[in-house]
């Protein structure tokens, strides 16, 4: 449960300072399969992909050395907005998976920024964005079987007291904390890096609270944003 906002380690701005995120908690919420509405949504953002604002491609670009800057190989593991990107122009569209992660994916592939969803009631203390020592547990699938990996030593990942929730950034995130039909309290996390400017992505978290809420009317929403301060 998240009592305090997530944390950034400060060698996250070492290495860019131009990181900022846009932390958005959603309490009492819910969710459900995805509809019709949810569906033309999707398809809709996946139609405009190779479009997308006109920094687009200098904000995927950022990405790419964010992730060479760390030791990662974006051509091989891109960032989440890349990847549903080329996803949505390789297949023609994107699978649906609930409401809500269909639209946060829609939002995504239009604006072209990662997001990614969590939930909050699987956490165990606060998110944390951090460079990995190397020997913290990241709990994935393997084949549809259970599997333990570890990150490579300065990778950056998404990390609780139990372990990593999401490798590389944002590249993928692990089952124990993914946002499923019976997940009631919600992390949402928007990030961004120069130069997508900080007004776009405030946009981004005005839609994605209009989007929880059109769904779950009782939702009680927060927002935080994060950015370097010094």
């Amino acid at each position: 449960m998240l009592s305090s906002p997530p944390v950034i380690n400060p060698a996250i701005w070492a290495l860019r300072p131009d990181f900022a995120a846009l932390s958005l908690v959603a309490r009492g919420a819910r969710n459900g399969p995805s509809d019709a509405a949810g569906a033309a949504r999707l398809a809709e953002a996946c139609r405009a992909a190779t479009e997308g604002p006109d920094w687009a491609a200098a904000h995927l670009e950022a990405w790419r050395e964010a992730y060479r800057g760390f030791g990662a190989k974006p051509q091989r593991t891109p960032c989440s907005a890349e990847a549903l990107r080329k996803r949505a122009q390789r297949d023609g569209g994107l699978p649906p998976i609930n409401r809500l992660v269909d639209l946060y994916n829609a939002l995504s592939v239009r604006w072209t920024v990662p997001i990614g969803g969590e939930d909050l009631a699987a956490y165990e203390g606060p998110p944390r964005l951090v460079r990995a020592a190397g020997d913290e547990v990241f709990e994935t699938l393997a084949n549809g079987e259970p599997a333990t990996e570890h990150p490579e030593p300065g990778e950056v990942v998404w990390r609780d007291d139990r372990g990593v929730t999401c490798r590389r950034w944002n590249w993928r995130q692990g089952p124990r904390t993914r946002l499923d039909l019976p997940t009631t309290e919600m992390w949402f996390v928007i990030e961004r890096l120069e130069p997508m400017p900080i007004e776009a992505l405030e946009a981004v978290g005005r839609e994605l609270a209009e989007g929880i809420r059109a769904i779950a009317p009782e939702a009680r929403i927060e927002t935080v944003m994060l950015h370097r301060t010094a």
